[in-house]
């Protein structure tokens, strides 16, 4: 079983277009500074994993009401038994979205081939040459770049989106990153909010302004179909 360290159980945004309720899976294997989930990131830190029985009834009650579960995290696919869990959730009816950071392509390949998800999230943390720095972790890029292709490439609804910090990611970072993603049909810039982050030194960072996000909107939409700012 997959743990589950916590459940949003309604949700009206998370999944586009759709009702849903969000899993939040235990263990990340990045360490954004800005990450507002440390229970669900820090060793030390985790979450008790939610009773499993719970989690089945859960899901039980709620099929019918609900059109479809998010399975966030932490991140997702550091868990060989993410595809059995979502398994059952396919059974019980519900459409499945994946929100994931993109180091696992084999695990997003094999979700994609079984048939077990319907709608792919892939956080993009910065361009490539920073993506270790901003993810404060050895990252394998290769590994970044083959997700992109295979979740443009598969033929389900999808998105990217960033979390922009300012310190971080300059109008000429979000530039690459669009070039990164070009032709995708949905794009997120997501603001950074200071507040109880992974890190203390973040709780005194910024983003940009509505203006300025409204510019790296417009830089963004040359290469994707849609880019929203949340």
């Amino acid at each position: 079983m997959v743990p589950i360290g916590g459940i949003q159980k309604l949700s009206l945004v998370d999944y586009p277009g759709k009702t849903s309720a969000a899993f939040f899976t235990i263990g990340c294997n990045m360490r954004c500074g800005y990450c507002h989930n440390a229970e669900l990131v820090l060793p030390e830190r985790y979450a008790e994993a939610l009773d499993e029985a719970y989690i089945w009834k859960f899901l039980e009650q709620r099929r019918g009401l609900l059109d479809g579960i998010v399975v966030s995290g932490g991140e997702p696919t550091m868990h060989d038994a993410l595809p059995t869990f979502i398994a059952r959730l396919k059974q019980l009816g519900y459409l499945v979205k994946l929100d994931s950071n993109g180091t696992r392509p084999d695990m997003l390949q094999q979700l994609i081939d079984d048939g077990l998800v319907d709608y792919i999230a892939m956080d993009i943390k910065a361009p490539l040459a920073k993506y270790s720095e901003v993810a404060a972790r050895p990252i394998d890029t290769a590994a970044i770049q083959r997700s992109i292709d295979l979740i443009q490439s598969s033929g389900l609804e999808h998105e990217f989106r960033t979390t922009v910090v300012k310190y971080q990611l300059s109008p000429r970072d979000i530039e690459s990153i669009g070039q990164l993603v070009a032709g995708s049909p949905r794009f997120a810039l997501q603001k950074f909010v200071a507040g109880k982050t992974l890190s203390p030194r973040f709780r005194r960072l910024t983003t940009y302004t509505d203006e300025e996000f409204e510019i790296l909107r417009e830089v963004m939409l040359r290469y994707v179909d849609t880019c929203v700012v949340h």
